[in-house]
């Protein structure tokens, strides 16, 4: 089939490398001439595992396309994709729809034929029929159906969720679409993945609430952690012994510094403000919301702590700065706000990380950045831990020790039993742990 998808960004992009590989031609569009002249040459503007060499092979294979003249690539489409961003509002707090607008706006003028559009974009209830009332508005000839499709990809993750997902959510109840939208999805029947159709707005609330539900879990556990530092038990033990039952699982259990990324922030703050506006308001998101913004000040203090409470001169080595491993994005990183609170308290930073260090010069070009964990640590006052990527899991703490200038370790994603840090000579701080913990 011939896909179209508007927005090559962190969706647009996977999800268009990922339906050229499963046969059907794609072209991506976006607004940017220097991302689409650097995607023709091979270069992504994110990092994916994977992704690279799906967007390579596709693309030498003629099914895979890049261009800025969305009218041309949307002529002779099938299905109409919208993968555009929508940040949170400045001033409300509402998921900002302008680009998503827009995208409609371009489709109507040059839909043929029978169209699907399909909002992949993260969108509040309803705006599918918004998107479908520009469309007929601006071209009231324009034979298409609108369906909502959102996307269910973990960063880091993204191709292994796109090709074998736990399902594909579709709202539309117009049966040619739902014909359409079977046939893309058919080369994963072979993985008998659930195409599960229902209305569109039902499927726009879906996403929310699925991203609200484990944000809420994210917190709880960060809650309970707080308890346990208080009345001594463990998180991790209690997080296991809840996570066994299964009517509640042991995914997204893990106590940190807090939830970041692209789209548990926004996409929690979006639901608030919807439920908000329609006078049925969502007292547990809202909470959720609140506390996770509280959470990360808490960690830098967290720090100041264990440096015996004053870090004013002091260097503190940060290793992890993206929200998440496996990616290079920086979007509401607990870093960021952790970082920023010890350097209003007169620490001196230093940070390492193996994808996001680009990102971060922007964000933060006042602070010291090193080539390696170990570059960073000479003379570092304290190692605080913040995003758990894989090359932090065996770190050399006989090399660290004569390198730092005191052995203090702050693992604020627990990765390490406290029992082998402390047999290094390092004094652990982790988070709802016990000491000795294993």
């Amino acid at each position: 089939m011939r896909l179209v998808m508007v927005g090559a960004g962190y969706v647009g992009l996977v999800s268009g490398a990922c339906f050229a590989d499963f046969g059907h031609h794609v072209i991506c569009v976006d607004t940017v001439e220097s991302k689409i002249e650097a995607l023709k040459a091979g270069k992504l503007p994110i990092y994916e595992p994977g992704l690279e060499a799906i967007v390579r092979s596709n693309a030498e294979a003629g099914r895979l396309d890049f261009t800025t003249d969305l009218e041309e690539a949307v002529r002779d489409a099938d299905v109409v994709f919208i993968a555009v961003g929508t940040p949170s509002r400045r001033g409300d707090g509402h998921a900002d729809l302008s680009y998503v607008h827009a995208a409609a706006r371009q489709i109507a003028r040059a839909v043929t034929g029978f169209t699907v559009v399909v909002t992949k974009s993260t969108v509040p209830v309803g705006t599918g029929d918004e998107v479908e009332r520009i469309i007929r508005e601006e071209n009231p000839d324009a034979d298409i159906a609108v369906a909502s499709n959102p996307e269910f990809l973990r960063e880091g993750a993204a191709i292994a969720d796109f090709k074998r997902p736990d399902r594909i959510v579709i709202g539309t109840e117009d049966e040619r679409a739902i014909a359409v939208m079977k046939e893309v999805y058919r080369p994963l029947y072979i993985n008998e993945s659930p195409l599960f159709f229902c209305e569109r707005r039902t499927s726009e609330l879906i996403k929310y609430a699925g991203n609200a539900f484990l944000a809420m879990k994210i917190t709880f556990i960060n809650e309970l952690a707080d308890l346990c530092e208080k009345v001594g038990a463990d998180v991790q033990k209690v997080a296991k012994g809840i996570g066994s039952d299964k009517r509640i699982g042991g995914k997204f259990l893990h106590a940190g510094p807090g939830y970041g990324g692209s789209c548990f922030p926004k996409d929690t703050l979006a639901l608030v403000k919807t439920a908000q506006d329609n006078e049925s308001p969502l007292r547990l998101v809202e909470t959720t919301v609140a506390v996770n913004d509280n959470r990360k000040r808490a960690m830098a203090r967290k720090v100041i702590a264990a440096c015996g409470g004053e870090v004013r001169g002091k260097r503190i080595a940060i290793l992890g700065l993206t929200f998440k491993p496996n990616t290079d994005d920086m979007r509401e990183s607990p870093a960021l706000t952790i970082i920023q609170a010890l350097q209003d308290k007169g620490a001196v930073i230093a940070a390492y990380d193996p994808e996001g260090m680009a990102s971060a010069r922007e964000l933060m070009p006042d602070i010291a950045y090193g080539q390696n964990v170990y570059e960073i640590a000479e003379g570092a006052d304290a190692l605080v831990l913040v995003t758990e990527w894989d090359e932090f899991r065996a770190l050399d703490f006989r090399r660290l020790k004569r390198l730092v200038a005191e052995p203090v370790l702050i693992d604020l994603r627990n990765v390490y039993p406290v029992h082998e840090t402390e047999r290094h000579g390092f004094r652990y701080v982790g988070v709802g742990r016990l000491a000795g913990a294993n």
